[in-house]
């Protein structure tokens, strides 16, 4: 009996032991798991996602984290998966629409850092230079509330237009054009159905990323714009998840001199526009 009752201790006392060794190694590999997190990217189509999944991707890696991509259609279904949890960042957006995206679906969505930018320009369509202009030229813009105010932006500073006093940069639509020197015919379409309508224009304004989507080169911009800062490009992810390991060490990825050495390799033609705030 003594016997039985010295084996059934023995047995509690391993029990227990496994039981504490289980519960460490599960403490040990979440540890691990946090240092080394997977980062999951949501891309869309642009030159944006490339550059990080070329360039800080590797650089991510190096730090012990794992990067996976889900690709999507467009970046209004990246902002809702991030926005749902199911992705972690995005690279494809600036902050004028990751505030029309909060406003619009209520969300939280939080900029991580500044990323290199592709601006917007003015590309040549039927005139090839801007000083062919002429009445009734025929423009086509994005028709998205973000892009449009930028393209008439842009069409202010080809001094083609002008908008009226007190206008909102980053609002503006055509109910506030003040004067349109050239009796510009403007079209406002989806930018990514711009470049296959570009035999019906004159000239047509495109974001980065639609022209390099189309393969159109940004050496044929007409005008760039002036980037502002509500147009700079962000790594975006959601309140949440900004102060996370990943997320300081995104940060610090876009701003190392591995990146900005990758970046000047990588910019001949002075594709990317960099800001220099973080």
């Amino acid at each position: 009996m003594k016997k039985i009752k010295f084996t059934v201790v023995i047995a509690i006392i391993v029990i227990i032991l496994l039981i504490i060794g289980f519960l460490s190694f599960d403490h040990k590999a979440s540890s691990v798991n946090e240092s080394k997190q997977t980062i999951r990217l949501g891309s869309s189509p642009g030159p944006y996602s490339e550059l990080f999944l070329n360039g800080i991707k590797p650089i991510l890696e190096k730090e012990g984290y794992k990067v996976t991509n889900k690709t999507f259609n467009n970046l209004l279904n990246a902002d809702i998966a991030l926005s749902d949890n199911q992705i972690d960042l995005n690279v494809d957006q600036h902050t004028a629409y990751l505030k029309n995206f909060n406003q619009e679906k209520k969300a939280q969505l939080t900029a991580i850092t500044k990323i290199p930018t592709v601006p917007t320009g003015i590309y040549p369509a039927n005139k090839k230079t801007l000083r062919t202009v002429s009445s009734g030229t025929k423009i086509a813009i994005p028709n998205d509330p973000a892009n449009t105010a930028r393209a008439y932006n842009l069409l202010v500073k080809a001094g083609w237009i002008t908008l009226k006093a007190g206008t909102d940069p980053i609002t503006a639509t055509n109910k506030d054009i003040a004067s349109n020197k050239y009796n510009l015919r403007i079209t406002e379409l989806d930018s990514s159905t711009i470049p296959r309508s570009i035999k019906n224009f004159d000239y047509i304004i495109l974001p980065g990323s639609v022209a390099y989507s189309a393969k159109i080169s940004t050496r044929k911009i007409l005008l760039p714009e002036t980037v502002r800062a509500e147009y700079q490009l962000v790594a975006a992810t959601t309140k949440e998840n900004i102060n996370k390991k990943w997320a300081i060490a995104l940060k610090k990825a876009y701003h190392s001199k591995e990146f900005k050495k990758y970046l000047k390799e990588h910019n001949k033609d002075n594709y990317w526009i960099v800001s220099n705030s973080k």
